[in-house]
């Protein structure tokens, strides 16, 4: 599993000029899925992003995490973060999940998400989505599984 996470002051997903998700400060989370990922790997990664102290203190620092601001979180499947640009000109996805296995981690780690006491909003798994976000900082952190 391939987590970008971006500290923001508010974001909304649209699909069809339909507004489906909306979020203020939290976290914006790209997640890309391969084929070796499982879901006992959910929970750590999940942990991790809402305990993950990326929010400024009364100081400045970063000291504080999502659970700490009461933050929301908006989750969106995005298999294009395994894309492999190494050759040609055309990215190539030969080690993204196939969609069936991408889906079920990709929900399986929204229900995780779901059962934490945040504001949880997602896009919809392979859909055309378009993302508007406030990068706070700008802030982004990079998670994997299989680094």
């Amino acid at each position: 599993m391939k987590i970008i996470l971006q500290r923001v002051l508010q974001a909304n997903l649209k699909i069809d000029d339909k507004l489906i998700a909306e979020i203020n400060k939290g976290i914006v989370v790209f997640i890309g899925v391969v084929k070796e990922d499982t879901i006992l790997e959910i929970p750590k990664q999940a942990d991790k992003i809402c305990n993950l102290r990326i929010f400024n203190d009364n100081n400045q620092k970063m000291n504080q995490s999502l659970m700490d601001i009461n933050g929301d979180i908006l989750i969106i499947s995005q298999f294009t973060l395994y894309a492999n640009c190494k050759k040609g000109n055309r990215p190539s996805f030969i080690n993204v999940a196939p969609p069936e296995h991408a889906k079920k981690i990709y929900n399986e780690f929204v229900n995780y998400m779901n059962n934490k006491t945040i504001k949880v909003q997602t896009g919809q798994f392979g859909a055309d989505m378009q993302v508007s976000l406030i990068n706070d900082g700008p802030a982004t952190f990079i998670l994997e599984t299989h680094a």
